[in-house]
Formats: structure tokens, C-alpha cells, sequence
């Protein structure tokens, strides 16, 4: 379904990936691990049109997006849930949900549908609909920005940082939402530094160091690895 080749990016003379290559498959969640600073936030900006590769490939369904405006990336069935919330905060809950379909704003009953989809998912969601997004918990906002990106009816989701800040019990809560919509038909692409909250979702997991691909491996292997085991699961 996607397959990243050769991937180099740079932030002016820095580079902040290196020759990254990895795949995805359909009905797959892949876990992008690392710590802060490792390359995977701006894996997941490239291949959602944010940012432009100075070398190498993105494919997805058969078709090149590498330096493609995110527009075309959207319409291509790609829909990025980004750190850091970013809502619109005077805006309501229905109304910064509903700015995720802009793509397919003219399919009003689409539209609604799309909506049902996400508050059958967030039940919160439906009874804080006509509330302010600033008025939310942090939880409750990264319900907010997973469902935005859902009403692209994407093939592909891109998350990143779903669990920061989060308090133990809400990032439970979250990751399970994710593991529900995998279930859908909707592929996941996860930047994620809490290994263990991700690990037990994922299907596979590529960890990232330096901007580099330094393990990959199932699931079960990652968790069998000493040195992840050490780094990122305290154990």
C-alpha cells in the first residue's frame, strides 16, 4: 500500500533523514518508534505533502506522491493527524470535525456520514458536538484531531504523537480507538515514543535513530529485543 524508498529530507544543511526506506500494507498498523528528534515526525510531514524529500520515493497505490502539494495527497487517500492538536479553539467540536471533509464537501449525506462514523467511534464527541474545542480535555482534543482526519475517509492515516501528554487511562482510551478503526479497513501509520501503548496495537515497527532506520521488526520481535526492551520499554 505505501512504500517509502531512498527518502532524504533535509531542514536547511541539516539532514533530518537519511536514505529512509519502509513499507506499509494494506490493513497493517506499522509503529514508527525513537526519541525526540529521531526523524519521525518529518517521516510522516513528507509523506503527507508537508514537506519536499530532496531524494527518493513515496508510492502509494501505485502512485508517486513524493513533493505532491498535500492536497493531492488528501484526495490520494492519505489524511495526517498531526502532534500537537492544532485545532481551531473558538470553533465547535461538529464544525472543526467538519473541516476534515473538505474534500468531499458537496456529498452533504456523505458528509454526515463520515460524522456518525467518528462519534460511534468518540461517543464523548457527540455530546460535546456544539462545544468549543478549547474547551475540551486533552483527550478529548486528540479525539478531536484522529476524527478531523477521518472525515477525509482516508486509506491511510498518519498519527503522530497521539499519546503526548496524555494522563495513562485517556492514552488507553486512544489507542484502543485506533485498534477499532484498523478493524474498520483503515490503515495506521504511527509516530509514537510510548513503545508500549503502541507495540500492543501495531502489527510491525520500524525504530528510528538520527534520522536513520535502525531495527525493524513484528511486533513480537521488537518486544523480544533487548536493546528496545532497555531503551524504550524500561525494562
Amino acid at each position: 500500500m505505501l512504500d517509502v524508498d531512498s527518502l532524504t529530507v533535509r531542514y536547511g544543511r541539516v539532514v533530518a533523514l537519511r536514505e529512509v526506506g519502509l513499507h506499509l500494507e494494506k490493513g497493517e498498523i506499522v509503529v514508527l518508534l525513537g526519541a525526540n528528534g529521531a526523524g519521525k515526525s518529518t517521516l510522516l510531514r513528507t509523506i503527507a505533502g508537508l514537506l519536499r524529500p530532496l531524494t527518493g520515493s513515496i508510492r502509494f497505490d501505485g502512485s508517486e506522491l513524493a513533493g505532491c502539494p498535500a492536497y493531492e495527497v488528501v484526495r490520494a487517500g492519505i489524511a495526517l493527524g498531526p502532534e500537537g492538536k492544532h485545532l481551531f479553539p473558538e470553533l465547535s467540536v461538529r464544525k472543526n470535525l467538519a473541516l476534515g471533509a473538505y474534500p468531499h464537501r458537496r456529498d452533504r449525506a456523505g458528509v454526515e456520514r463520515s460524522m456518525e462514523e467518528v462519534f460511534s467511534l468518540f461517543p464523548v464527541l457527540r455530546e460535546k458536538a456544539g462545544d468549543a474545542a478549547r474547551s475540551l480535555s486533552g483527550g478529548q482534543q486528540q479525539m478531536v484531531v484522529i476524527g478531523r482526519a477521518l472525515m477525509a475517509r482516508p486509506k491511510l492515516l498518519l498519527l503522530d504523537e497521539p499519546s503526548l501528554g496524555l494522563a495513562p487511562l485517556v492514552v488507553e482510551e486512544v489507542f484502543d480507538a485506533v485498534a477499532e478503526l484498523n478493524r474498520r479497513g483503515t490503515s495506521v501509520l504511527l509516530a509514537e515514543q510510548n513503545a508500549n501503548a503502541a507495540l500492543r496495537i501495531a502489527t510491525r515497527g520500524y525504530v528510528f535513530e538520527t534520522g536513520q532506520v535502525a531495527l525493524a521488526g513484528s511486533r513480537d520481535e521488537l518486544l523480544d529485543n533487548s536493546d528496545v526492551r532497555r531503551a524504550y520499554l524500561g525494562i
